[in-house]
């Protein structure tokens, strides 16, 4: 019988962590063993994923699930956290085998063959697949996986996915149409938005996944399950009991059920929807913040109408609104930019104090885009940098020039690669230094606040009150 995908890698992490078992004794000879000196070292350090859920860097900042919790153990215990990336699954238990890190803050499946390896510890999580449907007005939602007989389901092949699917079309006796997209440049993201926008019918993602898509796309059901749930937790070293222990104790206890609450909403509940709507104007005035916005874009030698665009983007011109990532006001302002750059981030409530922040976090970013020739394009890569951070589109920029596009072209260049930087084909390739990064979300970003500028300038210009 022909191998499943799901066998080679059991196969291969059982032999992994067999092989971390038998030097395991010899390790824990050379490895700071537990708790104790880790506090007395003062630092903790955890290996993770890059990923929409565990960890990634969004406007500068560390964010992730995973990330928010271990840094929050870290906070209680006052410890220096340091985070270490591992380039797969299976090296997340030989980093920690290796003493390189303390603790594996990442979802490690709970079962015999690690027990031997690892103390599991934290809060646990069960997690299953799950069809992935549109759930719009006059659409008919699948309720049991007997109703995929007959029904089309989109899978990239090779995947997790495509195998659980095609053993559930056996035990049915056949009849699921699996669907290949066989595309390298089609991420599970981009197939969960194209479930959204009635392009597919379906398609397969881990439930995590599916909930936090879910944020961002309402019309999805993600309620069918195709797989038995499976355990998993945290993991640190089997010489770690006090470690273990004190991670247990973290997360039963108000504080630690607090971040975890708090966290669940954050990354699965908080709607991340956003809508090009463009406002009415009347009498040439977009906003109330016409008249800061005409007097900081002179810094930028930009229209004050790409200032507002990009404020309405942010914050619908809501001064004191925060967003999930905790981007606060006008110009979406992240707390920690606003000391980098010199403000209080106390102040970001403040409409004007806010648009200064701003309009320095894009005149430095523009500055890095100097040699960039064509001014439009040189705007765009700006506006990319302001949503998503400025390394990952140098990172990029780095994956375009080696694939033969240019660097210093958005459209149909960059932007195509800022996409691709939430598969780890592209994200964990060595050009790339800043990771995982939602990429769908900036390559529409730009084109949103342009199209919306343009209309902006047309329609103050309709009126005699397009200049500044």
């Amino acid at each position: 019988m022909k191998p499943t995908f799901a066998h080679i890698s059991s196969v291969i992490l059982a032999a992994c962590l067999l092989t971390c078992c038998q030097s395991r004794v010899q390790q824990e000879e050379d490895v700071p063993a537990d708790f104790p000196e880790i506090l007395e070292k003062g630092e903790i350090t955890a290996v993770t994923l890059n990923s929409s859920i565990s960890y990634f860097r969004y406007k500068g900042q560390p964010m992730g699930y995973e990330y928010e919790m271990i840094a929050d153990f870290a906070r209680t215990h006052n410890l220096r956290l340091n985070i270490k990336i591992a380039e797969n699954f299976l090296r997340l238990v030989e980093i920690l085998q290796a003493g390189e890190a303390d603790v594996v803050a990442y979802p490690v499946k709970i079962d015999n063959v690690a027990r031997d390896s690892v103390l599991f510890c934290g809060h646990e999580q069960q997690s299953s697949l799950v069809i992935v449907q549109r759930a719009s007005r006059g659409d008919t939602v699948l309720t049991d996986v007997t109703q995929l007989i007959g029904r089309e389901v989109y899978v990239k092949p090779n995947t997790r996915y495509h195998e659980r699917l095609e053993n559930l079309d056996r035990e049915l006796g056949g009849g699921i149409r699996i669907m290949d997209i066989a595309k390298d440049t089609v991420t599970t993201e981009d197939l969960i938005e194209m479930v959204s926008r009635g392009e597919i019918p379906c398609t397969v993602c881990e439930d995590n996944v599916a909930r936090l898509n879910r944020t961002y796309f309402r019309n999805i059901n993600i309620d069918l399950e195709i797989s038995f749930k499976q355990r998993h937790s945290w993991a640190v070293r089997r010489n770690s009991p006090l470690l273990a222990g004190a991670i247990d104790e973290w997360a039963s206890n108000n504080a630690g059920e607090q971040t975890y609450m708090a966290a669940m909403k954050r990354y699965f509940e908080l709607s991340k929807y956003s809508f090009d709507f463009k406002p009415q104007i009347v009498n040439g005035q977009i906003s109330p913040y016409d008249p800061m916005f005409k007097r900081y874009a002179s810094r930028l030698g930009w229209d004050w109408q790409l200032l507002a665009s990009i404020s309405w983007q942010e914050s619908h011109f809501e001064p004191s609104i925060m967003a999930w990532s905790g981007a606060r006001g006008l110009m979406g302002i992240m707390p920690e930019t606003a000391s980098h750059l010199g403000f209080d981030p106390l102040e970001m409530d403040d409409p004007e104090k806010n648009i200064q922040a701003g309009v320095e976090c894009l005149r430095r970013f523009g500055q890095r885009f100097a040699d960039v020739r064509d001014s439009v394009e040189r705007i765009k890569l700006t506006l990319a940098s302001y949503n998503a951070g400025i390394g990952h589109v140098l990172d990029a920029q780095g994956l375009a020039e080696k694939y033969g596009k240019d660097p210093g072209i958005w459209s149909g260049s960059v932007n195509e690669f800022i996409r691709l930087k939430s598969e780890p084909q592209y994200y964990t390739d060595s050009v790339c230094k800043y990771g995982y990064l939602r990429g769908t979300e900036t390559y529409n970003y730009v084109d949103e606040v342009l199209d919306r500028y343009n209309y902006y300038r047309q329609e103050t210009a309709a009126t005699g009150k397009g200049g500044s």
